[in-house]
């Protein structure tokens, strides 16, 4: 009799796909085409799937459907990024039909898997060729073939029809989407919906890989024990910064950090120094990390939410979600947005909005951080900024989750965000504000200015490793070893003879005197431009600029 997958095989599967993408999420990462220092997708659905692992080791002898519910629901809650919140859309229609069964064969797992893919789908506006919805589409296609050839398909030989298939759907996406077929690389999502999948079949074989000892601990410790008191700092901080200035001294970043935080840990060698630090004051830890170099790498998590969820979590029932505070409606709209950087915080609060998520690039905040945030905002309306097209997705999830009313609008970018702001009349009605800082956001042109995480070629250009890159509307405008060179080009790309105003919103790194510097570039375009210059202390890009 062919094996079927119940709870417990289920919940292994869960965790070896977590573990599995877990070990090649840099693999991942660099598939991203632009080597912006983004929240990348191999990072992003990582740790989507890390919160699944996390429920998932939380259960005891878990029914088919405990398991599975338990894992979307954890999915939906943890998805970042877009390639997170799609991949939570996946097993949340598989949970669908899996849910319905005491164990499932090999017709089950297609079926779920037709599902999850249909589910998806429905949730993209736009879905595009070449990604991860047209991998998991080809897989699922695949599977429902395999069953109607031989009604008597296994679970393996259904897991083995999608690695097959989705390896050559993989492939197919470099010539299904134009910006990978101008990069040469394949879909970044797609690779870590294949390794994900990857890890449940080795799983369903009975392959399992180690777990580390802080991992396999999870099910055993006695988290309850533990008083949030007892949680001296709240953020635990780790980050790697390349040390590109030779002539500082990691003794003297050691010493800074130690009167900061606790459980502080600096390693460094010739050409990196890597950081581990428990603070209340992470964004200051990266601004010193920042004064050797880029940072390649950056993790911050809230250990006080950890310990709390994972107490609820150990103490409630699996199907009992983790106790939720809502705020009362003390007034009509409140606003949630979407920032890092202590000068945006303040920006962002002066303009009105109640609570500022902190996250961005390299640092996307799941759906979950998002819906606590409305939770608190005390208004019977929340509009929501995400500022970042790669967290519209997880703001979108968290809407339905909440019984407030929830507005989000789809603020790719700080500036976007900023002029939303300035156009919300508290006197009109919600469709009238939703119509109008909609069409706010539709005039602002933005550009940044960051660095090059990894060694690239786009549009036929070859892009260094550190390199100093600007960019229009989302697009490459130029790279160069000095900065002032990208901030002329992207003035030239930006700046129009009618443009009226500008915003330079400068980050950690820079000086008052180099944002003055690049206020004079902007102004030779345009002498009668009105700009405005900010200090948002944001970190990865150093200038964030918009033109109206």
């Amino acid at each position: 009799m062919s094996k079927k997958i119940d709870g417990l095989l289920f919940q292994s599967m869960v965790v070896e796909g977590a573990l599995a993408i877990g070990e090649k999420k840099e693999q991942a990462n660099e598939l991203n085409v632009f080597p912006v220092p983004d929240g990348d997708t191999g990072t992003n659905m990582s740790m989507t799937m890390s919160s699944a692992m996390d429920a998932a080791l939380a259960l005891r002898e878990p029914t088919l459907a405990q398991a599975v519910d338990t894992t979307a629901s954890a999915l939906l809650r943890g998805a970042r990024g877009n390639s997170g919140v799609i991949l939570s859309l996946l097993f949340r229609g598989m949970a669908k039909k899996l849910r319905e069964k005491t164990d499932a064969d090999g017709r089950d797992l297609a079926l779920a898997l037709r599902e999850g893919v249909e589910t998806a789908y429905k949730a993209v506006m736009k879905p595009a060729e070449g990604t991860i919805l047209t991998v998991s589409r080809v897989c699922a296609q695949a599977a429902l073939e395999q069953c109607q050839a031989d009604p008597t398909s296994s679970v393996e030989d259904i897991l083995t029809v999608i690695l097959t298939r989705g390896k050559t759907a993989l492939e197919e996406t470099i010539s299904q989407n134009p910006v990978l077929a101008k990069a040469g690389v394949v879909d970044a999502g797609g690779f870590g919906f294949l390794t994900i999948f990857e890890g449940m079949n080795d799983a369903f074989l009975g392959i399992n890989r180690e777990r580390t000892a802080s991992a396999a601990s999870k099910s055993s410790a006695d988290f309850a024990a533990i008083s949030d008191e007892d949680i001296t700092f709240t953020y635990c901080t780790e980050f790697i910064a390349e040390r590109r200035d030779k002539s500082r001294s990691p003794e003297r970043l050691r010493a800074i950090l130690s009167e900061m935080g606790d459980s502080l840990v600096v390693v460094d060698d010739d050409d990196i120094v890597k950081v581990h630090v428990h603070t209340d004051q992470p964004d200051k830890a990266l601004a010193e990390g920042l004064k050797f170099g880029p940072l390649l790498t950056v993790k911050i998590e809230n250990m006080r939410e950890q310990h709390t969820a994972k107490v609820i979590e150990d103490t409630a029932p699996c199907s009992e979600p983790a106790e939720r505070v809502i705020a009362e409606a003390e007034k009509k709209f409140g606003f949630v947005a979407v920032a890092a950087g202590d000068g945006l915080r303040h920006v962002f609060t002066d303009l009105g909005v109640d609570h500022v998520v902190q996250g961005g690039q390299t640092m996307n905040p799941s759906t979950n951080d998002i819906l606590r945030a409305i939770d608190a905002t005390p208004s019977e309306i929340v509009y929501v900024l995400p500022n970042n097209k790669n967290i519209i997705m997880a703001a979108e999830q968290a809407a339905p989750l909440s019984d407030k009313t929830v507005v989000v609008i789809p603020t790719k970018n700080i500036p976007q965000g900023i002029s939303a702001m300035l156009v919300f009349d508290d006197s009109a009605e919600q469709g009238a504000n939703t119509t109008a800082m909609t069409a706010a956001i539709a005039g602002v042109t933005a550009g940044q200015v960051t660095y090059a995480a990894r060694d690239s070629e786009f549009d036929g250009k070859k892009i260094k490793q550190g390199e100093y890159m600007s960019l229009c509307e989302g697009k490459l405008c130029a790279s160069s070893k000095k900065s002032a060179d990208v901030i002329k080009k992207l003035a030239r790309e930006m700046v129009r003879q009618d443009s009226s105003f500008a915003t330079i919103i400068y980050g950690e790194g820079v000086t008052e005197e180099d944002a003055t510097r690049a206020e004079e570039l902007f102004r030779k375009e345009n002498k009668d431009l009105e700009i405005t210059v900010i200090n948002g202390g944001q970190p990865v890009y150093y200038y964030i600029i918009s033109v109206e």
